[in-house]
């Protein structure tokens, strides 16, 4: 669903040039939750953007839902991340003089498109916000605006969501009930979920982790636990 062949991001130029990504070839099947790991300043947050398309990459490719992102024009770009991308921030994005139900329905309304009501509800009552959807965020938690913007991630039926620290402001429980719904995308729906997290067990939740250090692949764990995550995490060094 998302590939990279020999990505490179590099910053500046000469002596001042800093390589945030270095050479990094690797896919994410169709129903598979990935997590980013690594330290800070290792590359991991800048590669989520480069296979979003937030990004340009200095060399490499791309390929998102079946397109090649290079040579696409900003429109194409645009359509392609409406269509078949969804964006999970850290920072919830909510207008604040809609209600939650009205913005997790926005993305639909925009791009002229139907609401299912039956999927809404459903996705609601997974996140348990259902009886929240006539409240404005100042209203709600910080954790149920968090659902919220989860919620409006899922209901445009993505092709691959993309999570940047979703968990980092919540506490534990929330935490939890919103790595189990992106679990829950990915197996139920065949979702692509990629999330960077700095959070040995938020990543417990996803199928792999990807171990990111000075811009490379440092290593790749299967069915990952929190004592695997933790031994891999201790061995890696940081050369810049």
């Amino acid at each position: 669903m998302v590939s990279c062949r020999n990505l490179r991001k590099r910053y500046g130029t000469g002596d001042a040039a800093v390589v945030a990504v270095d050479g990094v070839s690797t896919s994410f099947a169709a129903g598979e939750f990935t997590a980013i790991m690594g330290p800070s300043g290792s590359g991991k947050t800048t590669l989520m953007h480069l296979l979003a398309g937030l990004d340009t990459p200095t060399e490499g490719e791309v390929s998102l839902a079946g397109t090649a992102l290079a040579g696409l024009d900003d429109r194409a770009l645009t359509d392609l991340r409406r269509d078949r991308v969804g964006f999970i921030f850290q920072a919830f994005n909510l207008l604040p003089t809609l209600t939650a139900e009205q913005n997790i329905v926005l993305p639909l309304r925009l791009a002229g498109r139907p609401v299912d009501r039956d999927r809404l509800q459903r996705i609601a009552a997974s996140l348990q916000i259902g009886d929240r959807l006539g409240h404005r965020p100042a209203e709600l938690s910080g954790g149920q605006q968090q659902r919220v913007a989860v919620a409006r991630a899922l209901l445009t039926e993505p092709s691959v969501v993309f999570a940047d620290e979703p968990t980092g402001a919540l506490d534990i429980a929330t935490g939890r009930a919103l790595l189990a719904g992106l679990q829950n995308a990915a197996r139920q729906a065949s979702q692509t979920i990629i999330m960077v997290t700095h959070d040995a067990a938020a990543a417990t939740y996803a199928d792999r982790v990807l171990i990111m250090a000075d811009g490379r692949l440092w290593d790749e764990l299967r069915a990952p636990t929190l004592e695997s995550i933790m031994s891999v995490m201790a061995s890696v060094t940081v050369t810049s």
